[in-house]
């Protein structure tokens, strides 16, 4: 068994992905400022540490086999009207990151990345030789990681793997009875705003633009399973190389509409869904879906949880039983 820093584990993905590396057997320190993530989501048996990426240089030390990174900010609205925080935090806090696992001779790195690095695509499915050109700083800025990166792979000998997301969505139950799922304040995702709406917490569901040249005319996006996304992470500390630097789409390959998630909820959830036809938004492309054949032969990865209603089920659970309202986060320090 190995030990792994886990930076960003409060949050979403970093948390479900911390409790599999226990699950596994592993030892895990999480290291998050709570300034998104939540005390909750720091999983029983993991060590905690009150920091940020910055900090990580007085965590790491030469016990650890490996890095998670998913301490990053990633609201891309904010990230055009602040770029420098992005800038600072992503970019900055990587490369001191970096600098901290050289020094301490951690030499495996799985790292957090985003679809958003390759902007508006040309075509669909995405391929990871597909070019990389995101429309917004958060975009940028995570593709400049992927760049240090590989930077890093080749000078100095690092193991890396970068993994780039498309929508991740559902809610992970652990055997211990613990529940992860999105607590992001304020919520900005689909499924987790549609079942708002379920909730009776918000009144309607705004759909962007219902003119698209797809089947229902609403945009199509690729759903993946958070619990799915947690095993391609040790499936990819397991696949990195020294020297080289893995970069894997992750997504199920289909992709399902802006209606098809809001009459999944309404099934799922037995509750009326009013929505609202508004203006389309800028740089929001009509269908976004991910080629995982590289994940799939790389990391033999497969998605085991891709139909849409269990998706939805999963996120519904953890919306009634455990999300609650914004005012449960804690940030003066984990359970």
């Amino acid at each position: 068994m190995a030990k792994y820093l886990v930076t960003g584990g409060a949050g979403y993905v970093g948390s479900v992905v911390a409790a599999h590396l226990l699950q596994a057997g592993h030892t895990v320190t999480v290291l998050d400022d709570l300034d998104t993530g939540f005390s909750q989501g720091v999983p029983a048996g993991a060590e905690f540490v009150s920091g940020r990426i910055q900090d990580a240089a007085r965590v790491l030390d030469a016990s650890y086999d490996g890095v998670l990174h998913f301490a990053a900010h990633s609201k891309v609205g904010e990230s055009v009207e602040h770029p420098e925080k992005y800038w600072r935090n992503n970019v900055g806090g990587t490369i001191e990151l970096l600098a901290a696992m050289r020094r301490a001779g951690v030499g495996k790195l799985v790292f957090s990345s985003t679809a958003a690095v390759y902007g508006e695509p040309e075509r669909t499915p995405i391929t990871e030789t597909d070019p990389a050109a995101p429309t917004s700083p958060y975009g940028a800025s995570k593709l400049a990681v992927d760049h240090m990166i590989s930077g890093e792979c080749a000078a100095h000998g690092l193991a890396a793997a970068s993994l780039r997301y498309f929508n991740v969505a559902g809610a992970y139950f652990a055997a211990d009875g613990a529940a992860y799922g999105e607590r992001h304040d304020p919520e900005s995702h689909l499924i987790p705003l549609v079942l708002q709406v379920a909730q009776g917490r918000r009144a309607k569901i705004s759909v962007y633009g219902d003119d698209y040249p797809t089947p229902d005319g609403t945009c199509v996006r690729d759903y993946i399973h958070v619990a799915d996304l947690a095993k391609a992470h040790l499936l990819a500390l397991d696949s990195a190389t020294a020297g080289e630097h893995l970069i894997c789409n992750l997504g199920n390959g289909n992709g399902f509409s802006v209606r098809e998630v809001i009459e999944t909820v309404r099934k799922v959830t037995g509750h009326d869904v009013p929505e609202a036809v508004a203006p389309r938004r800028g740089g929001d492309p009509a269908v976004l879906v991910a080629s995982a054949d590289r994940a799939r032969q790389a990391l033999g990865w497969r998605p085991e949880r891709s139909g849409l209603e269990e998706i939805v089920a999963d996120a519904w659970r953890f919306a009634q039983d455990v999300a609650g309202t914004a005012q449960e986060r804690t940030p003066e320090g984990a359970a």
